[in-house]
């Protein structure tokens, strides 16, 4: 099948590799020229496992190519996938902006019939308003399919290869069936595609996301409980999530969420709420948890060195939001260094793909180093804010030796306490007893 990508962020370049792979033949086109011709010479903008191989095997097969040219990609494809971004507004509103200025000029562009296929993260009812805009300068008949993503960073690829469900939101039978075909290569042991109408498959977007961002919430909220009570919330995860009615996953305590995700969908439903005057208060609970669970751990670091914070130095692991990504947005581990920054203490940090874009951020208040270990030297206590694999085992005697004093605060909960007191090291956790 011949498919058009138009926007070639995260969503965009995961999902034409992958449909590349599947066999279709894909154009993918975005106005970012230094992007586009990056792609053309194999450069590719974000990391992600296998992303790189993906897109570089399908361009050498001839069924993936990259265009700034949107009349190129009208006329080469049936089926036009919409993945151009939807930021946050400052009122919380997802910004669609550049979806209906998109789909308003492929209208313009088009000369039969075409499939739309909004891939991006909308709000419910954008169905009606890309119906409407394309429908007010094109005579030429088309359909709109609302196919919200469900890709995790850090496992996109595997995530797009092998869904739990594909979501497709049409009317039409035979839409129905041309995505069933287009979906297929992923669905050869059973299929998980789930058909609704458009507004309930954008509606069903924003509840996964932050049925799951409250379900963390409500985990570091126990965790600050634990911490008060002496309760163990490992032990407490354990046991919530041998419940089949709850189930383990997205149970695991920490520093807070972030990402491109999970805070920008909870602010767009809670907007969504208050325009219908259907107040979201669960979302508004889970959002407040979050930054409160962000301060809370960034307070303990604080109120342990006290006064002596304009004289002091951490050492920090993990700057991305979570492992196996570079994203950065909404990084709890952001939020808290600049509060360790305003409070006059020093930051050196590591992070395997992070660090150019933390830098950028927060404009070079913080020393970088390109090995874990160097972060150490002469400094006071290390923090760890990711759970990259590599952090998960490290030289406890190389950090002992390398620090001024053995202190750690563990914002992922990746170590034992009572082996870390074995080892003589000042161990703070979460919602553990040290």
């Amino acid at each position: 099948m011949k498919v058009t990508v138009v926007g070639v962020g995260y969503v965009g370049l995961v999902a034409a590799a992958c449909l590349a792979e599947g066999g279709n033949h894909v154009v993918c086109v975005d106005t970012d020229k230094k992007k586009i011709e990056g792609l053309k010479k194999g450069l590719i903008p974000i990391y992600e496992p296998g992303l790189t191989e993906l897109v570089k095997h399908n361009q050498a097969a001839g069924r993936l190519s990259f265009t700034t040219e949107l009349k190129q990609g009208v006329e080469h494809a049936l089926v036009i996938l919409l993945a151009v971004g939807t930021p946050s507004a400052s009122d919380g509103s997802a910004d669609i902006s550049a979806v209906l200025d998109v789909a308003g000029v492929i209208a313009e562009m088009m000369d039969d019939y075409r499939i739309i296929v909004t891939k991006s993260t909308v709000p419910v009812g954008t169905h009606k308003k890309v119906s409407e805009v394309m429908a007010a300068k094109t005579e030429q008949p088309f359909d709109y399919v609302s196919n919200p993503e469900f890709l995790k960073e850090g496992s996109s690829v595997d995530d797009f290869m092998k869904p739990d469900r594909v979501i497709i939101g049409t009317t039409n039978p035979a839409v129905r069936e041309i995505m069933k075909h287009l979906y297929g290569p992923f669905m050869r042991k059973s299929s998980r595609i789930i058909f609704m109408d458009p507004a309930s498959a954008e509606m069903t977007k924003y509840a996964a996301n932050v049925m799951l961002a409250t379900r963390i919430s409500f985990m570091n909220e126990i965790s600050a409980m634990c911490d008060r009570f002496g309760a163990d919330v490992e032990l407490i995860r354990v046991g919530l999530g041998s419940d089949s009615r709850i189930g383990n996953a997205f149970l695991f305590p920490g520093v807070g969420y972030g990402g491109s995700c999970f805070p920008k969908d909870v602010k767009a439903l809670i907007f969504m709420g208050r325009q219908q005057d259907c107040p979201m208060t669960i979302a508004q609970a889970a959002e407040q948890a979050n930054y409160t669970q962000q301060d809370r751990f960034a307070k303990k670091i604080l109120d342990h060195f006290g006064d002596k914070a304009g004289s002091t130095t951490l050492a920090v692991w993990g700057l991305a939001f979570k492992a196996k990504t570079d994203d950065i947005r909404e990084s709890p581990a952001i939020r808290c260094i600049e509060k360790f920054i305003e409070a006059g203490i020093k930051i050196k940090a590591y992070d395997p793909e992070a660090m150019p874009a933390a830098m950028e951020k927060l404009n070079g208040k913080i020393e970088t180093v390109t090995n874990s270990y160097d972060v150490l030297d002469d400094a006071d206590a290390l923090v760890i804010f990711t759970d990259w694999q590599e952090f998960r085992t490290p030289d406890f005697d190389t950090i002992t030796q390398k620090l001024n004093k053995p202190v750690m605060f563990d914002g992922r909960n990746l170590y034992e306490p009572n082996y870390m007191k074995k080892l003589g090291i000042e161990y703070h956790s979460i919602g553990r007893t040290c």
